[in-house]
């Protein structure tokens, strides 16, 4: 199967919108991992004066994820998806939190602007047709010493992973989606995706040449352990000349996080 991208992703994402709460809602851990990746940008103070990107928020899950670690943070919540989008804004939220519908690749033309102390990134990364470009945009969009954590279906780089991921797929998800309005289309896509999309340690290399430092990967428990990874990094407090910004942002790896 052709991987969807673009327009054809958010029109897929579009049809599949009704049903998705209900599917993702029935995959062990999605919502505990989602609050643990938040968590793990250790936003201060409950988010007080924080400012946050939730970048390619999809029906709001990632959101409340956030929400859940940094109840005082401000968050701005995007995605390309127009039926996604209706379904986040539709859920109850207080005033801090507002939903703008653009695409990670068009963030300046819809009034996203900087600086932001994090953004969060959860199943965006794997499905952009130039990441390279959107992670550019998030650095500038960070404050100097800011934090991006990607949340997302990573495999290891195991083959006993990458053969789980193919068994759930075939088994559960993909049958599981043929029953939804969307059909299935959208999750041979999110099984091919993962197959093509980096490993751990080519996608802590790609956060690393984008220009970020202090990158690495922290898995999650559950059936997932192995598939679905966060990938913690922070824009340099002093950009090109590789001075330490300090914080208390370390290098992660495997397993040193909650």
């Amino acid at each position: 199967m052709t991987l969807l991208r673009d327009g054809d992703l958010a029109t897929a994402f579009d049809r599949a919108s009704g049903a998705y709460d209900r599917l993702v809602g029935a995959s062990p851990g999605y919502h505990t991992q989602l609050r643990r990746s938040a968590r793990r940008l250790r936003l201060p103070a409950a988010g007080r004066g924080q400012r946050v990107l939730d970048l390619g928020c999809g029906t709001g899950a990632s959101t409340r994820a956030l929400l859940d670690a940094a109840p005082l943070a401000e968050i701005v919540a995007v995605d390309a998806s127009p039926g996604m989008l209706r379904r986040a804004a539709d859920k109850p939220w207080p005033p801090h939190v507002r939903f703008v519908h653009a695409p990670a690749e068009r963030l300046a033309p819809a009034g996203i602007t900087g600086p932001f102390d994090a953004v969060f990134a959860a199943y965006l990364v794997r499905n952009l047709s130039a990441p390279a470009s959107v992670l550019d945009a998030v650095r500038a969009l960070l404050r100097p010493g800011g934090r991006l954590a990607v949340h997302d279906y990573c495999l290891s780089g195991a083959r006993r992973h990458r053969l789980l991921w193919e068994a759930v797929c075939r088994a559960v998800i993909i049958p599981a989606g043929a029953l939804g309005p969307g059909g299935a289309d959208l999750y041979h896509h999110l099984r091919r995706s993962v197959l093509d999309f980096d490993t751990v340690p080519e996608l802590v290399a790609r956060l690393s040449s984008a220009g970020f430092e202090q990158v690495g990967a922290a898995p999650v428990p559950g059936w997932q352990h192995g598939i679905v990874h966060t990938v913690l990094a922070r824009r340099p407090a002093k950009d090109g000349d590789g001075a330490d910004g300090g914080g208390d942002a370390a290098h992660v790896a495997p397993g040193n996080r909650p």
